[in-house]
């Protein structure tokens, strides 16, 4: 092994400005002296002397305010069926009765059932089930009813 023969470094660490006088980038951090582009990133303090993005975006702050606009549903996987009587409707009223799920959440979230683990009872889902959910349904003799 020679040294010319070593892999060469392509990266190279970023330099982190403003760290002090010993790294060489101190004090102004390479932005030169004073003056609009020398005053943070450019893009989002200054804007033409208007009012900045930030600051005319209205607050979103208390109870509420950020929750997801969205609910996703409970999950419910293949395998948890199992514990269902042979070609028995699948509704929430029969997993609420079966303690599968929960009453309150379901009624929030709602219900759809994926496709993990194997099925081997036939059942006659009225629920929304994922694509491999609906194939091992299938499989195992029930069927799914949309509506």
């Amino acid at each position: 092994m020679k040294l010319e023969n070593l892999p060469g470094i392509t990266d190279r660490k970023k330099k982190r400005l403003g760290q002090g006088h010993g790294s060489g980038r101190g004090k102004t951090g390479g932005r030169g002296t004073k003056g609009q582009k020398a005053r943070g990133k450019i893009s989002i303090s200054f804007e033409g002397g208007a009012l900045p993005l930030i600051k005319r975006l209205p607050f979103r702050r208390g109870k509420g305010k950020n929750k997801a606009f969205r609910k996703k549903p409970i999950v419910i996987n293949v395998k948890a069926l199992n514990l269902l009587r042979k070609s028995s409707v699948v509704d929430i009223d029969t997993l609420i009765k079966n303690n599968i799920i929960d009453k309150k959440e379901a009624e929030i979230y709602g219900v759809k059932i994926l496709g993990d683990g194997e099925l081997s009872i036939p059942l006659i889902v009225k629920l929304p089930v994922s694509k491999g959910a609906e194939k091992k349904i299938i499989k195992s003799g029930g069927k799914i009813e949309r509506g």
